[in-house]
This record gives structure tokens, sequence and C-alpha cells, in this order.
């Protein structure tokens, strides 16, 4: 099977960054990152949702997180320096990031968001994030992509 490099995969590859481009089936009833683990036999710890949230301070923002965990607002929004933080609507989403839900990367947004990575992702010696498309993810070591998006590594989860 071809797979189609993302943008997500082009932008590693200018860098000279070593990933993975790994496919998986869509089930269109069931984005879950849950769903993706299973998809990919992976354990769920290592496969991480990216989220777009608000700050009352700072505007947009990014969090990475294992894809069982809910983002917790108040330690996003401290994280990021903001007092207060929400998630954006799903209809902001693409014209905010360039991404659908179920598709969306840290890697490669329309604009450069802060981005924020859970702290667990140094415990594994690499991670799966979206590609950018529904159906494929990009295998990362955690180190190379905190370097790629300058995230800054923090605790945001329940």
């Amino acid at each position: 099977m071809k797979i189609n490099k993302t943008n997500a995969a082009r932008l590693l590859d200018r860098e000279k960054i070593a990933y993975e481009l790994v496919p998986y089936e869509v089930d269109e009833n069931n984005l879950a990152a849950t769903h993706v683990a299973e998809q990919l036999g992976e354990d769920i710890a290592q496969v991480f949702k990216t989220l777009v949230l608000r700050g009352d301070k700072h505007g947009i923002f990014v969090c990475v997180i294992p894809g069982d965990k809910e983002v917790d607002l108040k330690k996003a929004a401290k994280l990021s320096g903001n007092k207060s933080a929400e998630m954006i609507a799903m209809k902001e989403l693409l014209p905010t990031t360039g991404y659908i839900r179920g598709g969306c990367s840290p890697i490669g947004m329309k604009k450069n968001y802060p981005v924020y990575i859970q702290e667990s992702c140094l415990s594994h010696d690499h991670i799966y994030v979206s590609a950018g498309q529904r159906g494929l993810q990009i295998k990362i070591a955690p180190a190379d992509l905190i370097r790629f998006v300058s995230a800054q590594v923090g605790d945001m989860i329940d």
C-alpha cells in the first residue's frame, strides 16, 4: 500500500528527523485514540492525541496528551501562562489548524502555536501522533518531536 506523505511528514524530512508513517484502519464512528491504539496494537499510553485550546490571555495553544487521558483545563491554563482555558469549538479546528478532527497533528499547523506535551511521553522510546490525516500516525522519538515543535513538557492531565 502506497502511503502518501503528509505535510507533517515532509516537514520532518526537511529537518532530517527520523520517524515512521504507520497507517491504521479508520472508523468514522470511532475517532478515539483508544481505537487507534487498538488498530496499531500499541499501548494507549504511547498513542497521543492533539487537542487545541484557547487561553484567556495568550489565545490558541496545543496540548499533546496520552490518548486515554483527559486534559485538565486548570493545569493546561497554568502551564500555558493563562488564567483559564477551554477547548476550541469543533467548527474552528480546520480554519485554525488546517486539520480535521481525528487527523490533527502537532506538526505543521497553519501557525506555530505554543505546544505543550504531557511529561509521560519521556518514559517511552517512541510515541505516536497524528500525521495530519485520519488513518495515518507518525511514530517518533519524544525528544525529536519536542525539539521539532519547540514543545514545553509538563503535566496537564487529570
